[in-house]
Protein backbone atom coordinates (compact mmCIF):
# COMPACT_ATOMS: atom_id res chain seq x y z
CA UNK A 1 0.00 0.00 0.00
CA UNK A 2 1.21 3.62 -1.39
CA UNK A 3 2.28 5.86 1.71
CA UNK A 4 0.30 8.83 2.29
CA UNK A 5 1.62 11.97 0.88
CA UNK A 6 -1.27 14.58 1.27
CA UNK A 7 -0.44 16.83 3.91
CA UNK A 8 -3.35 17.59 5.50
CA UNK A 9 -3.89 14.17 6.14
CA UNK A 10 -0.45 13.67 7.41
CA UNK A 11 -1.17 16.95 9.79
CA UNK A 12 -4.03 15.30 10.84
CA UNK A 13 -2.13 11.63 11.53
CA UNK A 14 0.34 13.46 13.67
CA UNK A 15 -2.48 15.17 15.85
CA UNK A 16 -4.28 11.50 15.97
CA UNK A 17 -0.79 10.27 17.70
CA UNK A 18 -0.48 13.01 19.59
CA UNK A 19 -3.97 12.71 21.04
CA UNK A 20 -3.79 9.02 21.61
CA UNK A 21 -0.39 8.97 23.81
CA UNK A 22 -1.99 12.29 26.11
CA UNK A 23 -5.35 10.71 26.29
CA UNK A 24 -6.75 13.99 24.98
CA UNK A 25 -10.59 14.80 25.33
CA UNK A 26 -12.30 13.26 22.42
CA UNK A 27 -14.28 16.59 21.38
CA UNK A 28 -11.24 18.52 21.81
CA UNK A 29 -9.76 16.09 19.42
CA UNK A 30 -12.87 16.55 17.02
CA UNK A 31 -12.58 20.16 17.27
CA UNK A 32 -8.77 20.24 16.13
CA UNK A 33 -8.78 17.94 13.61
CA UNK A 34 -10.46 20.48 11.16
CA UNK A 35 -9.97 24.21 10.76
CA UNK A 36 -11.76 27.11 12.04
CA UNK A 37 -12.48 28.72 8.77
CA UNK A 38 -11.80 28.16 5.27
CA UNK A 39 -11.90 30.54 2.70
CA UNK A 40 -11.60 30.60 -1.22
CA UNK A 41 -11.68 33.41 -3.09
CA UNK A 42 -11.67 34.47 -6.92
CA UNK A 43 -9.52 37.26 -7.70
CA UNK A 44 -9.95 39.32 -11.33
CA UNK A 45 -6.89 41.10 -12.09
CA UNK A 46 -6.45 43.27 -15.45
CA UNK A 47 -3.25 41.61 -16.73
CA UNK A 48 -0.49 44.35 -18.74
CA UNK A 49 -1.97 42.71 -21.74
CA UNK A 50 -4.95 44.49 -20.84
CA UNK A 51 -6.60 41.12 -20.41
CA UNK A 52 -8.47 40.25 -17.25
CA UNK A 53 -7.23 36.49 -15.30
CA UNK A 54 -9.10 35.36 -12.88
CA UNK A 55 -7.13 33.91 -10.00
CA UNK A 56 -7.72 31.26 -6.78
CA UNK A 57 -7.00 32.19 -3.62
CA UNK A 58 -7.35 30.28 0.00
CA UNK A 59 -6.74 31.90 3.67
CA UNK A 60 -7.58 28.95 6.10
CA UNK A 61 -7.90 30.05 9.78
CA UNK A 62 -6.91 27.06 12.08
CA UNK A 63 -7.62 28.19 15.51
CA UNK A 64 -7.53 31.41 17.54
CA UNK A 65 -8.37 29.91 21.23
CA UNK A 66 -4.83 31.26 22.26
CA UNK A 67 -5.04 34.64 19.97
CA UNK A 68 -5.61 36.16 16.51
CA UNK A 69 -4.27 33.76 13.94
CA UNK A 70 -0.98 34.15 12.33
CA UNK A 71 0.64 32.87 8.89
CA UNK A 72 2.57 33.15 5.53
CA UNK A 73 1.04 33.76 2.21
CA UNK A 74 2.40 31.66 -0.99
CA UNK A 75 2.10 32.30 -4.64
CA UNK A 76 2.42 29.00 -6.18
CA UNK A 77 1.40 27.37 -9.74
CA UNK A 78 0.34 24.20 -7.58
CA UNK A 79 -1.11 25.50 -4.28
CA UNK A 80 -3.87 23.68 -3.32
CA UNK A 81 -6.21 23.97 -0.60
CA UNK A 82 -4.50 20.88 1.44
CA UNK A 83 -1.49 22.22 1.81
CA UNK A 84 -2.66 25.60 3.16
CA UNK A 85 -4.75 23.63 5.83
CA UNK A 86 -1.59 21.21 6.66
CA UNK A 87 0.65 24.50 6.63
CA UNK A 88 -2.19 26.26 9.04
CA UNK A 89 -2.27 23.27 11.11
CA UNK A 90 0.89 23.16 11.83
CA UNK A 91 1.33 27.11 12.08
CA UNK A 92 -1.44 26.62 15.25
CA UNK A 93 1.10 24.58 17.05
CA UNK A 94 4.07 26.31 16.15
CA UNK A 95 2.67 29.38 17.92
CA UNK A 96 1.63 27.31 20.83
CA UNK A 97 4.76 25.56 21.10
CA UNK A 98 6.51 28.71 21.09
CA UNK A 99 3.73 29.73 24.21
CA UNK A 100 3.31 32.93 21.73
CA UNK A 101 -0.10 34.82 21.90
CA UNK A 102 -1.24 33.64 18.12
CA UNK A 103 -3.38 30.75 16.44
CA UNK A 104 -2.37 29.77 13.46
CA UNK A 105 -3.42 30.50 9.58
CA UNK A 106 -1.88 30.12 5.94
CA UNK A 107 -2.70 31.46 2.71
CA UNK A 108 -2.05 30.96 -1.10
CA UNK A 109 -3.01 32.02 -4.86
CA UNK A 110 -2.81 29.87 -7.34
CA UNK A 111 -0.42 31.62 -9.96
CA UNK A 112 3.29 31.40 -11.30
CA UNK A 113 4.64 34.83 -9.75
CA UNK A 114 8.29 34.01 -11.88
CA UNK A 115 5.60 34.88 -15.15
CA UNK A 116 4.36 37.95 -13.76
CA UNK A 117 5.81 41.62 -13.99
CA UNK A 118 6.20 43.85 -11.35
CA UNK A 119 2.63 46.20 -11.98
CA UNK A 120 0.85 42.43 -12.08
CA UNK A 121 1.97 41.20 -9.48
CA UNK A 122 0.97 44.06 -7.58
CA UNK A 123 -2.62 44.32 -8.69
CA UNK A 124 -2.72 40.56 -7.47
CA UNK A 125 -1.58 41.09 -4.04
CA UNK A 126 -3.60 44.61 -3.52
CA UNK A 127 -6.54 42.18 -5.37
CA UNK A 128 -6.10 39.07 -2.90
CA UNK A 129 -6.21 41.76 0.44
CA UNK A 130 -9.77 43.61 -0.87
CA UNK A 131 -11.38 40.23 -1.42
CA UNK A 132 -9.86 39.48 2.35
CA UNK A 133 -10.18 42.52 4.15
CA UNK A 134 -13.16 41.91 6.52
CA UNK A 135 -11.31 38.47 7.37
CA UNK A 136 -7.99 40.06 8.78
CA UNK A 137 -6.63 42.89 10.81
CA UNK A 138 -3.62 42.96 13.60
CA UNK A 139 -6.14 41.47 16.27
CA UNK A 140 -7.73 38.99 13.64
CA UNK A 141 -5.53 37.45 11.17
CA UNK A 142 -1.67 38.64 10.75
CA UNK A 143 -0.34 37.59 6.97
CA UNK A 144 3.59 37.24 6.48
CA UNK A 145 5.53 36.14 3.53
CA UNK A 146 6.34 32.61 2.88
CA UNK A 147 7.03 30.91 -0.69
CA UNK A 148 7.40 32.98 -3.87
CA UNK A 149 6.61 36.59 -1.80
CA UNK A 150 8.51 39.23 -0.56
CA UNK A 151 8.91 42.18 1.52
CA UNK A 152 7.63 44.37 -1.25
CA UNK A 153 4.46 42.21 -1.61
CA UNK A 154 3.70 42.39 2.23
CA UNK A 155 4.01 46.74 1.09
CA UNK A 156 1.47 46.28 -0.82
CA UNK A 157 -0.40 44.14 1.04
CA UNK A 158 -0.44 46.49 4.07
CA UNK A 159 -0.99 49.68 2.09
CA UNK A 160 -3.89 48.31 0.10
CA UNK A 161 -5.56 47.31 3.81
CA UNK A 162 -4.47 50.67 5.11
CA UNK A 163 -6.20 52.08 2.18
CA UNK A 164 -9.68 50.18 3.40
CA UNK A 165 -9.34 51.11 6.87
CA UNK A 166 -8.62 54.73 5.95
CA UNK A 167 -5.31 54.69 8.84
CA UNK A 168 -1.94 53.22 8.76
CA UNK A 169 -1.97 49.59 9.80
CA UNK A 170 1.37 48.47 10.43
CA UNK A 171 0.42 45.49 12.31
CA UNK A 172 -1.64 43.90 9.79
CA UNK A 173 1.07 42.02 8.23
CA UNK A 174 4.72 40.87 8.99
CA UNK A 175 7.93 40.41 7.13
CA UNK A 176 7.31 44.07 5.31
CA UNK A 177 10.54 46.71 4.39
CA UNK A 178 12.38 47.84 7.81
CA UNK A 179 11.42 51.17 5.64
CA UNK A 180 7.35 50.98 7.05
CA UNK A 181 8.35 49.06 10.54
CA UNK A 182 9.59 45.93 9.42
CA UNK A 183 12.10 44.36 12.11
CA UNK A 184 15.71 43.95 12.66
CA UNK A 185 16.74 40.53 12.95
CA UNK A 186 13.20 39.45 10.74
CA UNK A 187 14.58 38.26 7.44
CA UNK A 188 17.19 35.54 8.85
CA UNK A 189 15.46 34.83 11.86
CA UNK A 190 14.04 30.81 10.36
CA UNK A 191 17.36 29.88 9.94
CA UNK A 192 18.50 31.34 12.96
CA UNK A 193 15.78 29.78 15.13
CA UNK A 194 17.34 26.66 13.78
CA UNK A 195 21.14 27.16 15.24
CA UNK A 196 19.36 27.75 18.84
CA UNK A 197 17.64 24.53 17.93
CA UNK A 198 20.96 22.68 16.68
CA UNK A 199 23.09 23.68 19.27
CA UNK A 200 21.29 22.72 22.06
CA UNK A 201 20.59 19.48 20.45
CA UNK A 202 23.98 18.90 19.77
CA UNK A 203 24.51 19.31 23.44
CA UNK A 204 22.28 17.07 24.09
CA UNK A 205 23.94 14.06 21.88
CA UNK A 206 27.56 15.20 22.54
CA UNK A 207 28.04 16.63 18.79
CA UNK A 208 31.33 18.76 18.46
CA UNK A 209 30.15 21.29 15.88
CA UNK A 210 33.29 22.52 15.14
CA UNK A 211 33.76 19.35 14.17
CA UNK A 212 30.39 18.21 12.88
CA UNK A 213 29.96 17.55 8.97
CA UNK A 214 26.34 19.09 7.62
CA UNK A 215 24.49 18.42 4.39
CA UNK A 216 21.29 20.94 3.76
CA UNK A 217 18.76 20.61 0.89
CA UNK A 218 17.55 23.57 0.09
CA UNK A 219 19.45 26.79 -1.44
CA UNK A 220 16.68 28.78 -0.84
CA UNK A 221 16.64 31.98 2.06
CA UNK A 222 16.07 28.99 4.69
CA UNK A 223 19.34 26.93 3.16
CA UNK A 224 21.11 29.60 2.61
CA UNK A 225 21.07 30.98 5.52
CA UNK A 226 21.40 27.82 7.49
CA UNK A 227 24.73 27.52 5.56
CA UNK A 228 26.25 30.69 6.49
CA UNK A 229 25.26 30.84 9.89
CA UNK A 230 25.91 27.24 11.08
CA UNK A 231 29.86 28.54 9.47
CA UNK A 232 29.63 31.82 11.06
CA UNK A 233 27.94 30.97 14.91
CA UNK A 234 30.17 27.69 15.75
CA UNK A 235 32.84 26.98 12.12
CA UNK A 236 30.76 23.79 11.15
CA UNK A 237 31.61 22.16 8.08
CA UNK A 238 28.63 21.98 5.15
CA UNK A 239 29.69 19.44 2.80
CA UNK A 240 26.62 19.41 1.03
CA UNK A 241 23.90 21.40 -0.64
CA UNK A 242 21.58 21.28 -3.30
CA UNK A 243 18.89 23.12 -5.07
CA UNK A 244 15.72 22.19 -7.13
CA UNK A 245 18.12 21.28 -10.23
CA UNK A 246 20.74 18.96 -7.97
CA UNK A 247 23.40 19.28 -5.35
CA UNK A 248 27.17 19.19 -5.06
CA UNK A 249 29.01 17.49 -2.46
CA UNK A 250 32.62 18.16 -1.08
CA UNK A 251 34.05 16.19 1.88
CA UNK A 252 36.38 19.26 2.50
CA UNK A 253 33.69 21.75 2.68
CA UNK A 254 31.73 24.35 1.07
CA UNK A 255 32.81 27.57 -0.09
CA UNK A 256 29.18 30.05 -0.47
CA UNK A 257 31.21 32.48 -3.11
CA UNK A 258 31.40 29.37 -5.03
CA UNK A 259 28.26 28.27 -4.94
CA UNK A 260 26.76 31.63 -5.34
CA UNK A 261 29.08 31.85 -8.35
CA UNK A 262 27.70 28.51 -9.58
CA UNK A 263 24.26 29.20 -9.15
CA UNK A 264 24.41 32.62 -11.12
CA UNK A 265 26.54 31.14 -14.02
CA UNK A 266 24.63 27.62 -14.62
CA UNK A 267 21.20 27.93 -12.72
CA UNK A 268 22.50 25.45 -10.02
CA UNK A 269 24.77 25.00 -7.08
CA UNK A 270 25.56 21.51 -8.76
CA UNK A 271 27.92 23.38 -11.35
CA UNK A 272 29.70 24.41 -8.06
CA UNK A 273 33.84 23.50 -9.12
CA UNK A 274 36.64 22.12 -6.50
CA UNK A 275 39.11 19.22 -6.38
CA UNK A 276 37.16 17.01 -4.72
CA UNK A 277 33.52 18.29 -5.25
CA UNK A 278 30.80 15.74 -6.69
CA UNK A 279 27.48 16.10 -8.15
CA UNK A 280 24.98 14.78 -5.96
CA UNK A 281 21.24 14.27 -6.43
CA UNK A 282 18.61 15.89 -3.84
CA UNK A 283 17.98 11.83 -2.89
CA UNK A 284 21.01 11.27 -2.29
CA UNK A 285 22.26 14.37 -0.35
CA UNK A 286 19.87 13.01 2.21
CA UNK A 287 22.04 9.76 2.54
CA UNK A 288 25.19 10.90 3.08
CA UNK A 289 27.51 10.09 5.49
CA UNK A 290 26.88 13.64 7.56
CA UNK A 291 26.57 14.31 11.80
CA UNK A 292 23.62 16.80 10.65
CA UNK A 293 21.15 16.78 7.77
CA UNK A 294 18.87 19.94 7.45
CA UNK A 295 15.96 19.35 4.85
CA UNK A 296 15.28 23.07 3.83
CA UNK A 297 13.68 22.50 0.83
CA UNK A 298 9.75 21.53 0.50
CA UNK A 299 7.94 18.53 2.07
CA UNK A 300 8.05 14.67 1.97
CA UNK A 301 11.18 13.89 1.40
CA UNK A 302 12.14 11.61 3.51
CA UNK A 303 10.02 9.05 3.46
CA UNK A 304 8.70 5.57 4.66
CA UNK A 305 11.52 4.17 1.55
CA UNK A 306 14.40 6.10 2.27
CA UNK A 307 14.22 6.84 5.55
CA UNK A 308 16.55 4.22 6.47
CA UNK A 309 18.94 5.28 3.87
CA UNK A 310 19.44 8.09 6.47
CA UNK A 311 22.97 8.41 8.29
CA UNK A 312 22.48 11.43 10.24
CA UNK A 313 22.25 11.56 13.84
CA UNK A 314 20.14 14.72 14.12
CA UNK A 315 17.79 15.54 11.32
CA UNK A 316 16.58 19.33 11.68
CA UNK A 317 13.47 19.97 10.10
CA UNK A 318 13.94 23.32 8.33
CA UNK A 319 11.48 22.91 5.71
CA UNK A 320 7.47 22.68 6.64
CA UNK A 321 6.87 18.82 6.34
CA UNK A 322 9.68 17.15 5.04
CA UNK A 323 9.94 13.78 7.23
CA UNK A 324 6.11 11.90 6.51
CA UNK A 325 4.51 9.87 9.32
CA UNK A 326 6.07 6.62 8.22
CA UNK A 327 9.30 7.57 8.54
CA UNK A 328 9.36 9.30 11.35
CA UNK A 329 8.56 5.87 12.71
CA UNK A 330 11.91 4.55 11.20
CA UNK A 331 13.83 7.34 12.03
CA UNK A 332 12.73 6.81 15.71
CA UNK A 333 13.78 3.12 15.58
CA UNK A 334 17.33 3.85 14.52
CA UNK A 335 17.54 6.42 17.09
CA UNK A 336 17.73 9.52 15.13
CA UNK A 337 16.92 12.13 16.79
CA UNK A 338 14.61 14.07 14.23
CA UNK A 339 13.33 17.69 15.53
CA UNK A 340 10.29 18.86 14.19
CA UNK A 341 9.32 21.34 11.94
CA UNK A 342 7.45 23.23 13.72
CA UNK A 343 9.87 22.87 16.91
CA UNK A 344 13.13 23.75 14.29
CA UNK A 345 11.87 26.47 11.75
CA UNK A 346 9.22 28.52 14.35
CA UNK A 347 11.96 31.36 14.68
CA UNK A 348 10.28 32.65 11.76
CA UNK A 349 6.96 33.41 13.54
CA UNK A 350 8.73 33.99 16.40
CA UNK A 351 10.00 36.87 14.87
CA UNK A 352 7.24 37.85 12.75
CA UNK A 353 5.38 38.11 16.44
CA UNK A 354 8.37 40.52 17.57
CA UNK A 355 7.82 42.43 14.75
CA UNK A 356 3.91 42.43 15.50
CA UNK A 357 4.61 43.86 19.00
CA UNK A 358 6.91 46.57 18.33
CA UNK A 359 4.16 47.75 15.34
CA UNK A 360 1.43 47.55 17.91
CA UNK A 361 3.78 49.56 20.62
CA UNK A 362 5.69 51.80 18.72
CA UNK A 363 8.99 51.02 19.90
CA UNK A 364 11.79 49.61 18.08
CA UNK A 365 14.42 47.05 19.39
CA UNK A 366 17.96 46.59 18.28
CA UNK A 367 18.96 43.65 16.44
CA UNK A 368 20.80 42.00 19.53
CA UNK A 369 18.14 42.53 21.07
CA UNK A 370 15.79 40.59 18.99
CA UNK A 371 18.28 37.95 18.98
CA UNK A 372 18.63 37.58 22.74
CA UNK A 373 15.12 37.52 22.60
CA UNK A 374 14.21 34.89 19.91
CA UNK A 375 17.10 32.75 21.78
CA UNK A 376 15.07 32.29 25.12
CA UNK A 377 12.02 31.52 23.57
CA UNK A 378 13.55 29.22 21.16
CA UNK A 379 15.70 27.52 24.01
CA UNK A 380 12.75 27.29 26.19
CA UNK A 381 11.00 25.59 23.21
CA UNK A 382 13.27 23.09 23.01
CA UNK A 383 13.52 22.05 26.48
CA UNK A 384 9.04 22.15 26.71
CA UNK A 385 9.93 19.23 23.92
CA UNK A 386 13.18 17.17 25.36
CA UNK A 387 11.58 17.36 29.09
CA UNK A 388 7.61 16.30 27.77
CA UNK A 389 9.77 12.98 26.02
CA UNK A 390 11.99 12.40 28.96
CA UNK A 391 8.36 12.38 30.89
CA UNK A 392 6.75 10.19 29.22
CA UNK A 393 10.29 7.92 28.71
CA UNK A 394 10.55 8.18 32.49
CA UNK A 395 6.97 6.20 32.65
CA UNK A 396 7.83 2.97 30.53
CA UNK A 397 6.40 5.00 27.51
CA UNK A 398 9.15 6.14 24.33
CA UNK A 399 7.71 8.60 22.12
CA UNK A 400 9.32 10.45 19.31
CA UNK A 401 10.10 14.02 19.58
CA UNK A 402 7.23 15.25 17.25
CA UNK A 403 4.91 13.66 19.28
CA UNK A 404 6.27 15.10 22.37
CA UNK A 405 6.29 18.86 20.84
CA UNK A 406 2.90 18.33 19.64
CA UNK A 407 1.62 16.93 22.91
CA UNK A 408 2.72 20.60 24.55
CA UNK A 409 1.37 22.52 21.95
CA UNK A 410 -1.56 20.35 21.62
CA UNK A 411 -2.67 20.62 25.25
CA UNK A 412 -1.76 24.30 25.15
CA UNK A 413 -4.68 24.90 22.93
CA UNK A 414 -6.93 22.32 24.68
CA UNK A 415 -6.68 23.84 27.65
CA UNK A 416 -7.65 27.52 26.49
CA UNK A 417 -10.44 26.00 24.78
CA UNK A 418 -11.72 24.67 27.57
CA UNK A 419 -11.88 27.53 29.77
CA UNK A 420 -13.33 29.50 27.21
CA UNK A 421 -16.19 26.87 27.18
CA UNK A 422 -15.39 25.79 23.48
CA UNK A 423 -16.35 21.95 24.35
Amino acid sequence: MAEELNPFKIAQAQLDTAAETMNLDRQAHAILREPMRTLTVNIPVRMSDKQVHTYTGFRVQYNDARGPTKGGIRFHPQENIDTVKALSAWMTWKCSLANIPYGGAKGGIICDPKGMDERELESLSRAYIRSLGRYIGPDVDIPAPDVYTTPQIMAWMMDEYSNIVRHNEWGVITGKPVEIWGSEGRKDSTAMGAMYIMREAAKMLKIDLKKAKIAVQGFGNAGMYAYTLSKKMFGANVVAISDSKGGVYDPDGLDLKKLNDAKDKTGSVDGYKSKNAEKVSNEKLLELDVDILIPAAIENQVRGDNADDIKAKLLLELANGPVTPEADAILHEKKVLDLPDFLVNSGGVVGSYFEWVQNINGYYWETDDFYAKLDKILTKSFKSTIDMRKSYMDNGKRISPRTAAYIVAVDRVAKAMKVRGWY
